[in-house]
């Protein structure tokens, strides 16, 4: 039977990614320092700073890895991410890879864009303002050598603003939700005019694990809507969706001043690596 490791298993995209694959009845390794439940498959504790060998090599073993794990977030500024975490996360991955690994896909971020606006386009040089964003990037690049090296099949998914259940209850969404839950009369946000590239975390999973079945091996994809969208619009939307009448108060919080202000992803390559997979997986 087919089986799929997945890091960060307990985690916000680690949870629905482990529910995507029970729904298709895939066998999992699930891989994280919490215990999470698993319907088909094993949970394995596991530290990514000294993973035992037989953890590696059971990895290895496995159809593909959904690598998720990444700690320290959400503070994107933090030295930590290239201090600590990367030479964790390269040690880690260098040695399943080494071990035989036949395919891997890694979850990276549009923070690797830095602050370019507009459409964005996997070929765009990669210009990260951010150390959470500087450490994706440099992985990505050890990644591809190593890969280059060997037989393994790389997917680097490079994740636009996902959203949904589950979510650090700091972001927009899950804040939004609360408030409603609460009946609160108002919403505190930013002004709201920054254009930005929303998808559903359920969506996000489902294409993780059609990468993952399909063994791609098409390097950097986008996983983005395609669909620019202010901040704004977008909660309005959630509020209609959720049949709430609270009010928005805009203008509450200043903008970030590590993304700029409009920019979301080109999904033509998702189309068209998603649709290879579909092939593959059948």
């Amino acid at each position: 039977m087919t089986t799929v490791a997945v890091t960060g298993a307990s985690g916000f995209v680690g949870q629905h990614v482990l529910r995507e694959l029970a729904s298709r009845g895939v066998r999992v390794l699930a891989l994280s320092r919490r215990p999470v439940d698993v319907t088909l498959g094993e949970w394995r504790a596991m530290d990514m700073r000294c993973p035992d060998r037989a953890t590696v090599d059971r990895i290895a073993s496995c159809h593909s890895l959904i690598h998720l794990a990444w700690g320290g977030l959400p503070n994107y500024l933090a030295a930590h991410h290239l201090d600590e975490e990367l030479p964790a996360q390269i040690g880690l991955l260098r040695q399943a890879i080494s071990a035989g690994l036949p395919s891997l896909v890694v979850s990276g971020t549009c923070l690797e864009y830095g602050m370019q606006e507009g459409e964005l386009h996997e070929p765009q040089q990669t210009v990260p303002h951010v150390p959470y964003a500087q450490a994706k990037d440099r992985l990505r690049s050890q990644l591809e050598a190593l890969c280059a090296q060997t037989h393994t099949r790389m997917c680097w998914a490079r994740l636009f603003y996902v959203y949904g259940p589950g979510q650090s209850p700091n972001s927009l969404w899950p804040l939004l939700q609360a408030a409603i839950a609460r009946r609160d009369a108002t919403f505190p946000m930013s002004a709201g005019q920054q254009v930005r590239d929303f998808l559903p975390i359920e969506e996000a999973a489902r294409a993780l694990v059609d990468f993952a079945l399909g063994r791609a091996d098409c390097g950097v994809v986008n996983l983005s809507s395609g669909e620019p969208v202010t901040v704004e619009q977008c909660v309005r939307q959630w509020v209609q969706e959720s049949g709430a009448s609270i009010e928005l108060d805009l203008g509450k919080f200043p903008y970030p001043t590590y993304e700029p202000m409009r920019f979301w992803g080109s999904p033509t390559k998702l189309k068209s690596v998603l649709s290879y997979c579909a092939v593959r997986d059948d």
